[in-house]
């Protein structure tokens, strides 16, 4: 998700990495590429169809930890507003979302009489257009729009969360060393309920106490870093993730533990001027992985459905349209990037967007109904 500051090289490769694991999930995932190609690489796509998806666990300790690095560095709020910088990140996040969504609309509406297949989504409705311009579409049930629209609205809620929470223990303990101590407290209390508890409980998965532990692991993991001794820290982390795995193992769960106690190893170390080099596409990738993450589903919708009209029986073609799919997307995702997820955003452009993607969506509502 879009974090213009506290970067650095090793959490943008992990960006990178996480960002191509989602894409080559959704490709091996959704199909018909995918289903064509699957004799030739038999294992490998069942392997990212299965298993790709777990890369999500990887943003959602990246995301806590960029959200303690921004919002309580040394474990107190030095934010003003909670208001304020809510409505900033909703802001940050809706206005490359729409501009993607408005995208995917029109891609599915391109594509819908040529493939017929259950990954294009059907004519939108104009309840489902407002719940996605909220980030609501799996609160209130609606059909996602694209593949993993979903996680911006839980990227969205465990941000609101988290400044909500610090912004309360600032409010109750002010700047003091009581303060610091609560409100880290606070994030692993929440941190083990939601390993042990909320986590277990799969219908709650629209709502951030389900993700938080994935999260508060992030959190904790930046506070780690920074600590005189990390032991204690690692220690805690490898204590609360081996009770949450015995209770009931959880592959995800196993992934954001190794994910945020190998950050907390990787940045107490120096960064190996060999392995800048060696990861520079990757940081790259990385540095833009929120805009390949919302624009992908559109470019794999498209080239579905070239690679499948054309050749819907050659396996060798449909393996090099998925390899096509990938790379088209980041070509795709760089002007996003450059033009729309980089600037500063603001509320009468995220209202713009957001407005053209509901107004566009009804007027492709309409067109398909009226044929």
């Amino acid at each position: 998700m879009p974090t213009p500051h506290h970067r650095t090289p090793l959490i943008d490769t992990l960006k990178g990495l996480a960002c191509a694991a989602v894409i080559w999930h959704h490709l091996s995932f959704y199909g018909p590429m995918s289903d064509v190609a699957q004799p030739l690489f038999p294992v490998l796509i069942a392997w990212f169809s299965n298993h790709g998806r777990m890369a999500v666990q990887v943003f959602l300790v990246l995301g806590g930890y960029l959200a303690a690095a921004s919002l309580a560095p040394h474990g107190v709020a030095r934010f003003d507003s909670a208001t304020q910088k809510i409505g900033q990140r909703f802001v940050r996040l809706v206005i490359p979302y729409a501009v993607a969504l408005l995208l995917a609309v029109l891609a599915s509406a391109v594509v819908r009489p040529w493939l017929d297949h259950s990954s294009v989504p059907d004519a939108p409705g104009l309840t489902q257009l407002l719940a996605h311009a909220l980030l609501l579409q799996d609160v209130v049930g609606e059909e996602a729009l694209s593949a993993g629209v979903w996680y911006v609205a839980i990227d969205f809620q465990l941000f609101a969360l988290a400044v909500l929470l610090l912004a309360g223990v600032r409010h109750v303990a002010g700047q003091t060393a009581q303060a610091v101590v609560l409100g880290r407290v606070l994030v692993l209390t929440g941190c083990a309920a939601s390993l042990l508890l909320w986590n277990r409980w799969q219908q709650g998965d629209m709502w951030a106490p389900y993700f938080w532990g994935a999260y508060g692991l992030g959190m904790a993991a930046h506070w780690a870093v920074r600590a005189p001794r990390a032991a204690p820290w690692l220690l805690g982390m490898a204590v609360l993730g081996a009770a949450a795995l015995t209770l009931e193992f959880r592959g995800r769960i196993l992934v954001a533990l190794l994910t945020a106690m190998g950050l907390v190893w990787a940045l107490r170390q120096p960064w190996p001027h060999v392995l800048d080099t060696l990861t520079r596409p990757w940081q790259r990738l990385g540095q833009m992985s929120y805009s390949v993450f919302l624009l992908h589903f559109s470019v794999c919708l498209l080239v579905n459905t070239v690679v499948s009209r054309l050749w819907p029986q050659s396996p060798a073609l449909n393996a090099l349209g998925m390899l096509a799919a990938f790379g088209l997307s980041l070509l795709a995702a760089r002007p996003l990037y450059l033009r729309v997820e980089r600037h500063v955003p603001h509320w009468t452009l995220a209202l713009r967007w957001q407005a053209s993607l509901v107004g566009t969506g009804m007027l492709v509502a309409l067109a398909q109904h009226s044929h």
